[in-house]
Protein backbone atom coordinates (compact mmCIF):
# COMPACT_ATOMS: atom_id res chain seq x y z
CA UNK A 1 0.00 0.00 0.00
CA UNK A 2 1.32 3.42 -0.90
CA UNK A 3 2.27 5.46 2.13
CA UNK A 4 2.26 9.23 2.61
CA UNK A 5 4.82 11.38 0.81
CA UNK A 6 7.13 12.88 3.45
CA UNK A 7 8.05 15.84 1.18
CA UNK A 8 7.48 18.90 3.30
CA UNK A 9 7.93 22.62 3.63
CA UNK A 10 7.27 25.01 6.46
CA UNK A 11 3.57 24.69 7.25
CA UNK A 12 1.15 27.54 7.72
CA UNK A 13 -0.16 28.64 11.10
CA UNK A 14 -0.48 25.55 13.30
CA UNK A 15 -3.46 24.42 15.31
CA UNK A 16 -6.75 26.23 15.47
CA UNK A 17 -7.40 29.95 15.73
CA UNK A 18 -6.61 29.87 19.47
CA UNK A 19 -3.28 28.12 18.96
CA UNK A 20 -4.55 24.91 20.55
CA UNK A 21 -3.15 21.81 18.78
CA UNK A 22 -5.61 19.77 16.73
CA UNK A 23 -5.99 16.28 18.19
CA UNK A 24 -6.00 13.49 15.63
CA UNK A 25 -6.93 9.80 15.51
CA UNK A 26 -5.55 7.76 12.58
CA UNK A 27 -7.59 4.79 11.35
CA UNK A 28 -6.01 2.53 8.73
CA UNK A 29 -5.77 -1.25 8.54
CA UNK A 30 -2.25 -1.20 7.09
CA UNK A 31 0.24 -1.02 9.94
CA UNK A 32 3.04 0.46 7.82
CA UNK A 33 0.81 3.22 6.46
CA UNK A 34 -0.67 3.92 9.89
CA UNK A 35 2.73 4.09 11.54
CA UNK A 36 4.11 6.30 8.78
CA UNK A 37 1.21 8.70 9.04
CA UNK A 38 1.54 8.89 12.80
CA UNK A 39 5.27 9.63 12.68
CA UNK A 40 4.99 12.24 9.95
CA UNK A 41 1.86 13.99 11.20
CA UNK A 42 3.02 14.04 14.82
CA UNK A 43 6.03 16.03 13.61
CA UNK A 44 3.78 18.70 12.11
CA UNK A 45 3.25 21.85 14.19
CA UNK A 46 -0.25 22.21 15.54
CA UNK A 47 -1.20 18.52 15.40
CA UNK A 48 -1.20 16.03 18.26
CA UNK A 49 -1.80 12.39 17.33
CA UNK A 50 -3.75 10.87 20.23
CA UNK A 51 -4.37 7.36 18.93
CA UNK A 52 -4.55 4.77 16.16
CA UNK A 53 -7.16 2.26 15.02
CA UNK A 54 -6.74 -0.77 12.76
CA UNK A 55 -10.37 -1.18 11.69
CA UNK A 56 -13.72 0.59 11.70
CA UNK A 57 -14.97 -0.90 14.96
CA UNK A 58 -11.78 0.15 16.74
CA UNK A 59 -11.99 3.59 15.11
CA UNK A 60 -15.43 4.24 16.59
CA UNK A 61 -14.43 2.97 20.02
CA UNK A 62 -11.19 4.96 20.08
CA UNK A 63 -12.90 8.13 18.83
CA UNK A 64 -15.60 7.89 21.50
CA UNK A 65 -12.98 7.31 24.20
CA UNK A 66 -10.30 9.80 23.09
CA UNK A 67 -12.62 12.47 21.63
CA UNK A 68 -10.19 13.72 18.96
CA UNK A 69 -10.94 16.81 16.90
CA UNK A 70 -10.38 14.89 13.66
CA UNK A 71 -10.33 11.26 12.54
CA UNK A 72 -8.22 10.46 9.49
CA UNK A 73 -10.27 7.53 8.20
CA UNK A 74 -9.30 4.89 5.67
CA UNK A 75 -12.41 3.63 3.87
CA UNK A 76 -11.46 0.01 3.19
CA UNK A 77 -11.00 -1.63 6.58
CA UNK A 78 -12.07 -4.96 8.10
CA UNK A 79 -14.94 -5.53 10.56
CA UNK A 80 -16.48 -2.15 9.71
CA UNK A 81 -15.49 0.02 6.76
CA UNK A 82 -14.83 3.73 6.99
CA UNK A 83 -18.26 4.60 5.60
CA UNK A 84 -20.17 2.81 8.35
CA UNK A 85 -17.70 4.00 10.97
CA UNK A 86 -18.20 7.60 9.85
CA UNK A 87 -21.98 7.25 9.87
CA UNK A 88 -21.95 5.70 13.36
CA UNK A 89 -19.62 8.33 14.79
CA UNK A 90 -21.74 11.20 13.53
CA UNK A 91 -24.97 9.59 14.68
CA UNK A 92 -23.92 8.46 18.15
CA UNK A 93 -21.59 11.19 19.35
CA UNK A 94 -22.91 14.33 21.04
CA UNK A 95 -19.92 16.28 19.73
CA UNK A 96 -18.60 14.13 16.88
CA UNK A 97 -15.14 14.60 15.43
CA UNK A 98 -14.59 15.80 11.91
CA UNK A 99 -13.80 12.93 9.57
CA UNK A 100 -11.30 13.21 6.74
CA UNK A 101 -11.23 10.21 4.44
CA UNK A 102 -7.81 9.09 3.27
CA UNK A 103 -7.61 6.95 0.18
CA UNK A 104 -5.22 5.64 -2.45
CA UNK A 105 -7.43 6.28 -5.48
CA UNK A 106 -9.38 9.49 -6.05
CA UNK A 107 -12.05 7.66 -8.07
CA UNK A 108 -12.83 5.24 -5.25
CA UNK A 109 -16.61 4.84 -5.02
CA UNK A 110 -16.26 4.30 -1.28
CA UNK A 111 -15.11 7.91 -0.93
CA UNK A 112 -18.31 9.34 -2.40
CA UNK A 113 -20.34 7.19 -0.02
CA UNK A 114 -18.23 8.37 2.93
CA UNK A 115 -18.78 12.00 1.92
CA UNK A 116 -22.51 11.31 1.74
CA UNK A 117 -22.26 9.81 5.23
CA UNK A 118 -20.91 13.11 6.54
CA UNK A 119 -17.13 13.10 6.07
CA UNK A 120 -15.72 16.62 5.74
CA UNK A 121 -13.59 15.73 2.75
CA UNK A 122 -10.86 13.46 1.52
CA UNK A 123 -7.13 13.38 0.87
CA UNK A 124 -4.95 11.06 -1.16
CA UNK A 125 -2.27 8.97 0.53
CA UNK A 126 0.27 10.04 -2.05
CA UNK A 127 0.00 13.72 -1.09
CA UNK A 128 2.92 15.37 0.72
CA UNK A 129 2.44 15.18 4.46
CA UNK A 130 2.24 18.99 4.65
CA UNK A 131 -0.93 18.90 2.55
CA UNK A 132 -2.46 16.09 4.62
CA UNK A 133 -1.68 18.05 7.78
CA UNK A 134 -3.27 21.17 6.33
CA UNK A 135 -6.40 19.16 5.44
CA UNK A 136 -6.60 18.02 9.07
CA UNK A 137 -6.36 21.63 10.27
CA UNK A 138 -8.94 22.82 7.74
CA UNK A 139 -11.39 20.11 8.79
CA UNK A 140 -10.87 20.92 12.48
CA UNK A 141 -11.77 24.54 11.70
CA UNK A 142 -15.09 23.38 10.27
CA UNK A 143 -14.28 23.89 6.60
CA UNK A 144 -14.60 21.37 3.76
CA UNK A 145 -11.74 19.70 1.91
CA UNK A 146 -12.96 19.62 -1.68
CA UNK A 147 -11.27 18.50 -4.85
CA UNK A 148 -14.03 19.48 -7.31
CA UNK A 149 -12.60 17.74 -10.38
CA UNK A 150 -12.07 14.46 -8.52
CA UNK A 151 -15.47 14.73 -6.86
CA UNK A 152 -17.14 15.27 -10.24
CA UNK A 153 -15.45 12.16 -11.63
CA UNK A 154 -16.51 10.06 -8.66
CA UNK A 155 -20.12 11.18 -8.75
CA UNK A 156 -20.46 10.94 -12.54
CA UNK A 157 -19.30 7.32 -12.36
CA UNK A 158 -22.16 6.44 -10.01
CA UNK A 159 -25.71 5.76 -11.22
CA UNK A 160 -28.17 8.33 -9.89
CA UNK A 161 -30.61 7.16 -7.27
CA UNK A 162 -34.02 8.74 -7.78
CA UNK A 163 -34.47 8.81 -4.01
CA UNK A 164 -31.56 11.26 -3.87
CA UNK A 165 -33.16 13.69 -6.32
CA UNK A 166 -33.13 17.27 -5.13
CA UNK A 167 -36.48 19.08 -5.13
CA UNK A 168 -35.31 22.26 -6.87
CA UNK A 169 -38.22 24.27 -5.43
CA UNK A 170 -36.78 23.80 -1.94
CA UNK A 171 -33.96 26.26 -2.65
CA UNK A 172 -34.24 29.89 -3.62
CA UNK A 173 -32.49 31.09 -6.78
CA UNK A 174 -29.74 32.67 -4.69
CA UNK A 175 -29.28 29.49 -2.62
CA UNK A 176 -28.88 27.49 -5.83
CA UNK A 177 -26.22 29.97 -6.97
CA UNK A 178 -24.40 29.56 -3.68
CA UNK A 179 -24.60 25.76 -3.89
CA UNK A 180 -23.20 25.78 -7.43
CA UNK A 181 -20.34 27.98 -6.24
CA UNK A 182 -19.70 25.58 -3.37
CA UNK A 183 -19.52 22.75 -5.92
CA UNK A 184 -16.60 24.47 -7.67
CA UNK A 185 -14.69 24.53 -4.39
CA UNK A 186 -15.12 28.24 -3.69
CA UNK A 187 -14.75 29.41 -0.10
CA UNK A 188 -17.29 31.70 1.54
CA UNK A 189 -15.17 34.84 0.90
CA UNK A 190 -14.77 33.84 -2.76
CA UNK A 191 -18.52 33.28 -3.11
CA UNK A 192 -19.20 36.65 -1.49
CA UNK A 193 -16.89 38.35 -3.95
CA UNK A 194 -18.27 36.58 -7.03
CA UNK A 195 -21.91 37.22 -6.06
CA UNK A 196 -21.16 40.72 -4.73
CA UNK A 197 -22.80 40.14 -1.38
CA UNK A 198 -21.50 40.27 2.18
CA UNK A 199 -19.72 37.38 3.84
CA UNK A 200 -22.45 37.19 6.47
CA UNK A 201 -25.07 36.88 3.73
CA UNK A 202 -23.16 33.98 2.20
CA UNK A 203 -22.89 32.25 5.57
CA UNK A 204 -26.66 32.61 5.99
CA UNK A 205 -27.29 31.13 2.54
CA UNK A 206 -24.89 28.24 3.18
CA UNK A 207 -26.64 27.48 6.48
CA UNK A 208 -30.02 27.52 4.74
CA UNK A 209 -28.74 25.18 2.01
CA UNK A 210 -27.43 22.68 4.54
CA UNK A 211 -30.69 22.76 6.50
CA UNK A 212 -32.94 22.39 3.46
CA UNK A 213 -30.88 19.56 1.98
CA UNK A 214 -30.51 17.78 5.32
CA UNK A 215 -26.77 17.80 4.65
CA UNK A 216 -24.27 16.87 7.35
CA UNK A 217 -21.86 19.53 6.13
CA UNK A 218 -20.72 21.55 3.14
CA UNK A 219 -19.15 18.57 1.37
CA UNK A 220 -22.28 16.48 1.77
CA UNK A 221 -24.32 19.32 0.24
CA UNK A 222 -22.05 19.34 -2.80
CA UNK A 223 -22.41 15.57 -3.22
CA UNK A 224 -26.19 15.96 -3.11
CA UNK A 225 -25.97 18.72 -5.72
CA UNK A 226 -24.06 16.45 -8.09
CA UNK A 227 -26.14 13.35 -7.47
CA UNK A 228 -29.40 15.24 -7.90
CA UNK A 229 -28.40 16.75 -11.22
CA UNK A 230 -28.52 20.34 -9.95
CA UNK A 231 -24.81 20.51 -10.77
CA UNK A 232 -23.80 18.54 -13.86
CA UNK A 233 -20.44 16.72 -13.60
CA UNK A 234 -17.92 18.40 -15.86
CA UNK A 235 -19.85 21.67 -16.11
CA UNK A 236 -19.47 23.05 -12.60
CA UNK A 237 -16.30 24.95 -13.21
Amino acid sequence: MTGPDPTDAAPEAPGDATGTPVTLLIADDDEVTRSGLRTLLAAQPGITVVGEAADGVDAVEQAQRLRPDVVLMDVRMPRRNGIEATRQLLAESAAPPKVVVITTFENDGYVTAALSAGASGFVLKRLPVRQIAEAVRVAAAGEAILFPAALRRMVSARPLDSAEALPRAALTVREEEVLRSMATGQSNPEIAESLRVSLETVKTHVGNVLTKLGAQNRTHAVVIAYESGLVVPGLAG
